[in-house]
């Protein structure tokens, strides 16, 4: 499963213009009981007709993960569902995960043309923001993903977050739902979103310098150097300066910046990686000091950052 690019074109909801049906009943597995529900944590719903533009309204206040899946085609696109709520919940109101069961709402899957199950969509205002992502996955790459569009996100400046459903669960370790919204985050997203760059750098200091092990403020603060070292760059001057100049560390570096904020991860790791075979001593330093922020920013598990590690080791051996 690949990091999708954000943004895209707006959905159509004409076909859905029309009386509200009843729902369905739950779907009844073998045995007689039925299907348990792909929703299962603080931030995920069961789509239904009725609550289908709310939860679309929503994704004006962050993304929604839309998992389409059937109980009686697909067991395993119901599995993927309620994995994909579950990765959800672990991201504390930055996604909203919305099951979509097409037996139950069919009328929503052939309004949005949903060609198979499972197949999940990244709604953000309003809008997919990634091409249709089909087939099932292990929830390790759900994790990787999610993961990969958090840190994007973040680039973008984009951190607003989701309250917690109504009904569901309460978060371990009180009743009040707004325990479930880590608060440690905010002043560095608040930041951003108010395009302090400066601010959000220091406040996601802070939080690596209390805890290096945070991968999320680890990786906020590598996305977010990357937002500082680029603010007012102009990329088609820095691109012809580092066609110019192919060995300059300074114009190699912030043209692989600008191809991380674009999303075009591998790209830039390229771009480094062969810089580090071309040059050496302290520029093959820098360079490779910088390759190994960008690898922080994506995250040490993604695949494309162990086959960076690796093509850096044979540029370096």
């Amino acid at each position: 499963m690949t990091q999708p690019p954000l943004r895209g074109g707006a959905i159509d909801l004409s076909a859905l213009k029309r009386p509200a049906q009843p729902a369905r009943p739950a779907q009844v597995a073998a045995g007689g009981d039925p299907a348990p529900a792909a929703a299962s944590s603080a931030y995920s719903v069961e789509i239904t007709e009725q609550n289908f533009q709310s939860v679309l309204e929503s994704s004006m206040t962050a993304p929604v993960v839309l998992v389409f899946h059937s109980p009686s085609q697909s067991p395993e696109s119901t599995q993927m569902a309620a994995d994909v709520a579950t990765v959800a919940g672990e991201y504390d109101g930055r996604f909203l995960a919305a099951s979509v069961d097409v037996d139950a709402v069919p009328q929503i899957a052939q309004a949005m043309q949903i060609p198979q199950v499972p197949l999940m969509l990244v709604i953000l205002d309003g809008r997919p923001a990634t091409q249709p992502i089909p087939g099932a996955a292990p929830i390790d790459d759900i994790r990787t993903l999610f993961n990969q569009l958090a840190q994007q996100l973040t680039s973008q400046g984009i951190t607003g977050r989701h309250q917690p459903q109504s009904g569901a669960a309460p978060a371990a370790g009180g009743d009040d739902a707004e325990q479930a919204v880590d608060p440690r985050y905010a002043p560095a997203q608040d930041a951003l979103e108010a395009g302090d760059i400066d601010t959000a750098v220091a406040e996601y200091q802070k939080l690596v310098d209390a805890n290096p092990a945070d991968t999320e403020a680890a990786a906020g603060l590598a996305m977010a150097k990357v937002l500082q070292r680029t603010q007012g760059v102009d990329l088609n001057e820095a691109r012809a300066a580092a066609a110019a100049a192919p060995d300059d560390v300074d114009a190699q570096t912030l043209v692989a910046d600008l191809d991380m904020l674009g999303g075009h991860v591998e790209d830039a790791f390229a771009r480094l990686i062969e810089l580090v075979r071309r040059t050496a001593g302290k520029d093959r330093d820098r360079a490779r000091e910088h390759l190994i922020g960008l690898f922080g920013a994506v995250g040490n598990d993604d695949p494309r950052v162990l086959k960076g590690r690796q093509a850096l080791a044979s540029a370096l051996f």
